[in-house]
């Protein structure tokens, strides 16, 4: 057995939830005790029992953008769909695609505006590719770089979720309610739980705010195809974690409050910025940059004290990060008993507590 293999389960394909709740508020949440390896059952909406007065929830407020590309190329008429990953400047993306036949440098797609044959095709040249096979594609001059996602472009659901086009609800519930920096290519999905009325009985019960940015890329998502996990190679994301969060984060380790990190992204890059300390204490300070930051053991957490977050892919990366944080045999005896109990898996599933 690789060590790999370790982070695998088996979930039944009825489990993967394909489709948001009714509510947000309707997910259902696992508790799981680190200290004891006790395990609750119950709903989002009673998450504020759960957390003390000078706790601070840290959410990760990045906005998706409609990254999901169709067209066809210029020079063939061959169809083209891809994924927009970033803007590397005002005129140029990162893209990845798939297409019959093999792509050249020089080469131009046409894209199209989404079933509205009346908007003329954006032309994106392709300047270079690189080793992970990323295009670099040059904008028409004049162009406004993602203003042009909002008009070409659609939402990047996950492949599980098997939907050839996504709905105007995917378009709403694909996306926080406190999304506000635009530049990820997927939700941070613990967020999606979250309703004001939530985030303000937090707050109302001595629950404290404060938000970070990373833009979700692929590399979170991408699959670990190597047997041992430090030969791994994550893909970076930009992060920023501005000075006021870092300013509240530092009173509450103060006042002895807890940091609870919204999801796997908020972890990132609490303890990325936590890395650039190199007293080694931990002290955050306002920082923004690129991470690669692959949590896996021996990791030990600086920051975070406390999880929210859902349910995660066989073998991944976000897996990993949750048994490091957690324990893997723990995470995976909660993973089994949340299969026994039908709990929803994946971005559209429920959610997970972790004390």
């Amino acid at each position: 057995m690789s060590e790999l293999d370790l982070y695998n389960y088996s979930l039944p394909e009825e489990l993967i939830a394909r489709a948001p709740p009714v509510r947000r508020e309707d997910a259902r949440l696992l508790v799981l005790h680190r200290e004891s390896g006790r395990i609750e059952h119950t709903s989002i909406q009673a998450l504020p029992e759960y957390l003390r007065r000078g706790d601070c929830l840290v959410f990760n407020d990045t906005r998706v953008v409609p990254a999901r590309l169709h067209g066809v190329r210029e020079a063939t008429g061959g169809r083209w769909e891809g994924l927009f990953l970033k803007a590397v400047d005002a005129r140029h993306w990162k893209l990845i695609g798939q297409t019959r036949g093999k792509l050249t440098e020089g080469e131009t797609l046409l894209i199209s505006a989404n079933g509205r044959p009346e908007v003329p095709p954006l032309r994106l040249r392709l300047i270079s590719r690189d080793s992970q096979g990323e295009w670099t594609a040059e904008l028409p001059v004049g162009e406004a770089g993602l203003e042009l996602l909002e008009r070409y472009g659609e939402v990047p659901l996950p492949h599980y979720i098997e939907r050839l086009t996504p709905t105007a609800e995917d378009r709403e519930r694909y996306q926080t309610v406190y999304a506000q920096n635009p530049g990820a290519v997927a939700a941070p999905t613990a967020g999606l739980h979250f309703t004001p009325e939530l985030i303000e009985r937090c707050e109302e019960s001595g629950v404290l705010i404060a938000r970070v940015t990373l833009h979700v890329g692929i590399g979170t998502f991408r699959p670990i195809n190597v047997e041992r996990l430090e030969d791994h190679d994550m893909h970076s994301e930009w992060c920023r974690l501005p000075g006021e969060t870092a300013e509240r984060l530092r009173q509450v380790r103060e006042w002895g409050g807890r940091t609870v990190a919204v999801g796997t992204t908020s972890t990132r890059t609490l303890e990325a910025v936590a890395r650039q300390d190199q007293t080694g204490t931990g002290i955050l300070r306002e920082w923004e940059g690129e991470t690669k930051l692959f949590i896996r053991p021996p990791y030990e957490f600086q920051v975070v004290d406390v999880l929210l977050t859902n349910f995660h892919l066989p073998k991944s990366t976000l897996l990993v990060l949750l048994s490091t944080f957690a324990g893997r045999e723990l995470v995976l005896e909660a993973y089994r008993e949340a299969i026994a109990e039908r709990y929803r898996f994946f971005s559209y599933g429920d959610a997970m507590l972790v004390l």
